[in-house]
């Protein structure tokens, strides 16, 4: 994708102008991603003057690669450990004779290291948040972008299959989630940028839980919440196996989450703002009579380097005004009912000029245990085996 870089970069230096930043200093793997064009970047960090031509700093042995694969044109080498990332990024700035410059960071990526290096080589400097803007330009994907998007969204499929499969009372959370990654890994997953969720149902209402050596519970149900990634690009898909015979209650709270989501769906077109999106799942979630217990504002994010971008975010009265080629992920919250709560879904989805496009394809419907095969008929017996297994 290094054939994107140039206007990436001036992108990135027309909004610099904008905010009166003299530079845009970027040490993080994914915007590292985003402006050289590569996604096997390690110890490597970005200058971006607001004009004039950016810097790319890596190690000594790998500028060779790095100046054939990325679409930075003036790469420097450091050899460690005389020099890091840090000092070289402090050099850069010292020579610039800047009188109390201004800095931009995307605020959740630098190291203490980072921060003393620059403060050493500019004393009076001013530094602002890039964060917001970083993601938005991030936000619109491109086609080689979507290609690898669908690669992970394939490699989803094949491990959410194989976790349907594994599921049954007393596996382990962790066991279900080593079936999957297995499988992900063969369709051609590099792995999830996110702790994955195999959940029993008693541990579904925690915000940020993660597969843990729990064991399966029978009788309810189990959220399964996978990530994939291909060449740098993620995507992430949420399903929900009920083993046994659960709670009326809990099915219910599935099939209203997958109702929101499919109202939602159809909001989702270019020129929608995030809210109005969001509106729609929240009627159509009071209308099943779940007002009170639906708690949550956001419902969905942007997904493409990471598993959850902060441009778009698909919230309550949010402006934010959905563009084509933005892709999101749509809908993970549960409904909060202690006993009965807990089932989520989600999906990757492309926003398309004519509709949507699930990068994420896999069959919605409640999903039968394993163990529960001997409940079923023959008839949805046969159909559970050729779409889930």
């Amino acid at each position: 994708m290094k054939e994107l870089v140039p206007g990436r970069i001036a992108a990135l230096q027309e909004n610099l102008r904008d905010m009166d930043l003299d530079a845009a200093m970027i040490y993080d793997r994914e915007n590292l991603i985003y402006f050289t064009g590569i996604d096997d970047l390690e110890g490597g960090a970005l200058a971006v003057p607001a004009r004039g031509e950016p810097e790319l700093f890596c190690l000594w042995m790998e500028a060779g690669y790095i100046r054939q694969a990325s679409g930075i044109l003036n790469v420097t080498p450091y050899q460690f450990p005389k020099d890091s990332q840090s000092t070289m990024m402090g050099a850069w700035l010292k020579t610039r004779n800047w009188r109390s410059p201004r800095l931009g960071f995307t605020r959740y990526f630098i190291s203490l290291k980072d921060y003393q290096c620059l403060l050493a080589a500019a004393p009076d400097m001013q530094v602002c948040d890039i964060a917001a803007v970083c993601y938005e330009l991030r936000s619109v994907k491109a086609p080689e972008e979507i290609r690898r998007m669908r690669q992970a969204g394939k490699a989803l499929a094949a491990g959410m299959r194989a976790a349907a499969r594994a599921v049954r009372p007393g596996i382990l959370e962790t066991e279900v989630l080593a079936e999957a990654e297995y499988a992900m890994a063969k369709a051609g997953s590099m792995g999830s940028s996110f702790r994955m969720q195999v959940l029993t149902h008693s541990r579904q209402l925690a915000l940020h839980p993660y597969a843990s050596r729990t064991p399966i519970e029978d009788n309810g149900p189990v959220v399964i919440h996978l990530g994939a990634s291909c060449e740098g690009y993620t995507a992430k898909m949420c399903r929900t196996v009920f083993l046994g015979n659960p709670k009326p209650e809990s099915l219910r709270i599935y099939e209203a989450l997958k109702g929101a989501q499919q109202a939602a769906v159809k909001a989702l077109r270019p020129g929608v703002t995030c809210g109005e999106v969001y509106a729609k799942a929240a009627a159509y979630i009071a209308g099943q009579g779940y007002e009170k217990s639906w708690v949550m504002e956001h419902i969905g994010y942007g997904v493409g380097i990471r598993q959850s971008e902060f441009y778009p975010i698909i919230s309550k009265d949010s402006p934010t005004i959905l563009r084509e080629n933005m892709v999101v992920d749509l809908l993970l919250p549960t409904i909060f009912i202690p006993g009965a709560g807990g089932p989520r879904i989600t999906d990757t989805i492309l926003i398309g000029k004519r509709g949507v496009e699930f990068l994420t394809e896999f069959p919605a419907d409640p999903m039968p245990g394993k163990a529960a095969l001997c409940n079923l008929s023959t008839q949805e017996t046969t159909v559970y085996k050729e779409e889930y297994l």
